[in-house]
């Protein structure tokens, strides 16, 4: 992953403490998103442990202090532990009801074990956006599911680090917002450039690709609209949400939000160069092709820690939504 920015290594903690990903039995390294932009890691574990009754109560011995819309307090014995997921509501919202496939804005701090605090959207000075329902966030899933807007929930997760070593993260959650968005690009067909990869849609959107034989690689970045949104343009220090597929230059799909079943989000601060150069300045609502050479992507070299470094990657892009 290519963090560029002290707001971007916060995010990452939170997602780490977040993430099924971090405690799957994958090969996956704690913190690692689903999304092949930010990283190469797999989807997340579905198969998630129920907390035991000692988790339970455990949780209920966190003491929440600081009223809704700050950064919260968060005290409790330690070391504090918990054997699987374990969440509670602190405070019931009043706003929009959440159902997976809509994009939630939350705000979140996160401590560990020993009860300091690790990171916090408050002090990073910008909430966190995603998809209900996106592996990367598996963990809130079940507990933010049928909530409002205006919950703040406790969620208890042990994560495993790069050392093998586990270790319980204890999180309080704000929901500050939640809206529907379109789950497919929408918008005028734009006729590309002779030559380039075939992208065709099924029904649903979900694109497939066709290399033309003795396609060679550019040297430079290919950022080709094929369907163009009637939405803001995108800035390169926003959060996306997106759908996407992600294809070697021999035409092997290596990821796809589309067959994990939901979007992601993710900011354009943490993904590879290609990303970032490539969907600044595109419109929401846009369906993109990105042919991007290996120095823009994991690296012009080959790397045995990824297999993707060293190759020419290609992506179709659905930009669903971004702020």
């Amino acid at each position: 992953m290519k963090l560029r920015t002290s707001a971007g290594a916060v995010a990452l903690v939170l997602a780490a403490a977040m993430t099924l990903t971090a405690c799957a039995d994958d090969g996956s390294t704690a913190g690692e998103s689903a999304s092949p932009s930010p990283s190469s890691s797999s989807a997340a574990a579905t198969d998630v442990p129920e907390p035991t009754k000692e988790d339970v109560a455990a949780l209920e011995s966190v003491q929440v202090s600081g009223k809704a819309g700050e950064e919260p307090t968060l005290k409790y014995d330690t070391p504090f532990e918990v054997s699987a997921p374990t969440s509670r509501v602190v405070d019931e919202g009043t706003g929009t009801e959440l159902t997976e496939g809509m994009q939630v804005t939350m705000q979140h701090v996160a401590y560990d074990a020993e009860a300091t605090k690790v990171g916090s959207t408050w002090e990073q000075g910008a909430p966190t956006s995603f998809v209900l329902g996106d592996a990367s966030y598996g963990i809130l899933t079940e507990p933010l599911t049928g909530q409002k807007v205006g919950a703040r929930l406790l969620v208890a997760n042990p994560v495993t680090g790069q050392d093998g070593t586990t270790s319980t993260s204890v999180n309080l959650v704000e929901v500050t917002d939640a809206k529907t968005v379109p789950t497919r690009a929408e918008g005028e067909a734009v006729e590309p450039a002779a030559g380039l990869p075939t992208v065709t849609l099924d029904d649903t959107g979900k694109p497939s690709i066709e290399i033309p034989e003795g396609y060679e690689a550019p040297k430079e970045l290919v950022a080709q609209t094929l369907i163009k949104g009637d939405g803001p343009k995108v800035k390169e220090t926003q959060t996306v949400t997106a759908q996407y597929t992600g294809w070697t230059l021999d035409g092997e799909q290596f990821d796809s939000s589309w067959d994990r079943g939901a979007p992601s989000s993710f900011s354009l601060q943490q993904v590879i160069a290609g990303w970032t150069q490539g969907l600044a300045g595109q419109t929401v609502g846009s369906q993109v092709l990105l042919v991007i050479p290996a120095d823009l992507a994991y690296g012009a070299e080959k790397s045995a820690d990824n297999e993707l470094a060293g190759q020419d990657l290609v992506f179709v892009v659905d930009i669903l939504a971004a702020q």
